[in-house]
């Protein structure tokens, strides 16, 4: 078996940095496995944040880029915070708010002269880690981004499921599943509701669970150290962050029964969540047997503009 070799290019628009990587598929894959893919250009900007045009800008450069890298020009995929309405074809529930109603797939196209596809960033690690990561050969994954927000994306024997208003897997925006009675009603949410997993169970909203806790900011890693330096308000935090997280994939599971969860985003990379979600999340799934299976990345940060990259296919 021979694949013609194709060039694809992958942006992944994050909050602090626009990551582009260039990828050719291989044409000799080994039998019963998937061609392994190139990497023939790789490099990251700083996101200009509040500044749409720069955005545009940064996002033309690191085409720029690639297609001088790679001496040809390539499909080009963009995975982004929020998706587009498929009614309006504006961008919706974007974190970096600026970015909400705003025509980003027009523009894009008009600042490159070229077509483009456009994903939410979750869908797009769904996607990678589906294709040849960490749950290749599944039929059901579920992608999770657990970073500065709470992003999903659901793949189904290989297809990628948006649904009809482009919000397929948002599990973040759904409220706190079995509620504990100091958990009513739930922090503030930017989407205008209250205790959606959002606020509980992302890097931001284990950093302000801290501080309610402790009157005191620190960032993430901050509150990890201190948990492990034997910090009982840090060791607390992390135990009810779990416990959150727990409940609110154990609905997941009961709706969808994914084969693979697969955890990506910052804190994906906490062992401990590993070790303790299934034990966790056991009494909550609808089944009288549960083994879950959740997974790091294979790729790691770099997931989200593979699956970019893989849109066009």
């Amino acid at each position: 078996m021979t694949l013609e070799k194709r060039v694809k290019i992958g942006i992944d628009l994050g909050g602090t940095k626009i990551a582009a990587i260039a990828l050719v598929t291989g044409e000799r894959p080994l039998e019963g496995r998937v061609p392994d893919d190139e990497v023939l250009f790789s490099h990251r900007l700083a996101t200009p944040k509040g500044d749409y045009i720069g955005v545009l800008s940064s996002i033309k450069t690191l085409v720029d880029m690639a297609h001088k890298e790679v001496g040809t020009n390539a499909s080009i995929g963009i995975g982004i915070p929020g998706s587009l309405s498929p009614q309006t074809g504006l961008v919706q529930n974007a974190n970096s708010t600026w970015l909400n109603s705003k025509p980003l797939k027009a523009d894009i196209e008009q600042f490159l002269n070229l077509p483009v596809k456009l994903a939410n960033d979750a869908n797009c690690l769904a996607l990678s880690e589906s294709y040849d990561g960490a749950a290749q050969g599944a039929n059901v994954v579920f992608g999770v981004i657990i970073g500065t927000g709470c992003g999903g994306g659901l793949i189904v024997n290989g297809n990628l499921i948006e649904g009809r208003h482009a919000v397929g897997g948002e599990w973040g925006h759904t409220p706190l599943p079995w509620l504990k009675p100091d958990e009513y009603p739930g922090p503030q949410c930017w989407c205008g509701h209250r205790g959606c997993i959002e606020t509980w169970v992302s890097g931001t909203g284990m950093e302000q669970d801290y501080k309610r806790a402790s009157s005191q900011y620190l960032r993430g890693e901050e509150i990890v150290s201190r948990a492990k330096a034997g910090d009982e308000t840090a060791v607390k935090c992390l135990k009810s962050h779990v416990d959150r997280l727990a409940r609110s994939l154990a609905m997941v599971t009961n709706l969808y029964d994914p084969d693979v969860i697969v955890l990506g985003g910052g804190l994906s990379n906490l062992d401990h969540l590993y070790e303790q979600l299934p034990f966790l999340m056991r009494p909550f799934v609808f089944a009288d047997h549960f083994e879950e299976n959740i997974k790091k990345p294979v790729h790691g940060d770099a997931s989200g503009v593979r699956g970019a990259a893989r849109l066009w296919d």
